[in-house]
């Protein structure tokens, strides 16, 4: 009947060396799952971008009909400037003000744009700074 007792115990448990095996386990997916997931929130970040420029794109081509110019800020398209004008915005949907790129910066609206384009629109991407080969670009988008 002792024997029976000792032996329960001894199965009713892990061993170190179990937990230590499923521990490594654990750790060997993580390090394969881990950097796919990173990856693909950094590529929607930038599928966001593109969706938002694009959208600012469409929207500023509705307020040039309207208006005859395009807008001075990008906040032309959702508060009428003034004088209003024929503004018939707001010229983006379900929102009431500009949003901030999905990084947390605002997107950079120029009028002109450089090289002879009628306005440029970009974020600065992930680094926030101008000018490096993160920037998403209206002139030079990847889903176009």
């Amino acid at each position: 009947m002792i024997a029976n007792r000792t032996r329960k115990n001894w199965q009713a448990g892990f061993t170190l060396i179990e937990i230590l095996v499923v521990v490594v386990i654990i750790a060997i997916l993580a390090a394969v799952v881990v950097p796919n997931v990173i990856s693909r929130i950094k590529d929607a970040k930038i599928s966001s971008a593109i969706a938002n420029i694009k959208a600012f794109e469409t929207a500023i081509d509705q307020y040039k009909l309207d208006m005859g110019t395009d807008p001075a800020s990008l906040n032309d398209l959702v508060t009428p400037p003034s004088p209003r004008g024929k503004w018939n915005g707001p010229y983006l949907k379900n929102v009431t003000s500009i949003p901030l790129d999905p990084w947390g910066h605002q997107y950079v609206y120029t009028v002109p744009g450089a090289s002879g384009r009628e306005y440029d629109i970009s974020s600065d991407g992930p680094d926030g700074q101008p000018n490096t080969s993160d920037d998403v670009q209206s002139w030079n988008l990847q889903g176009n």
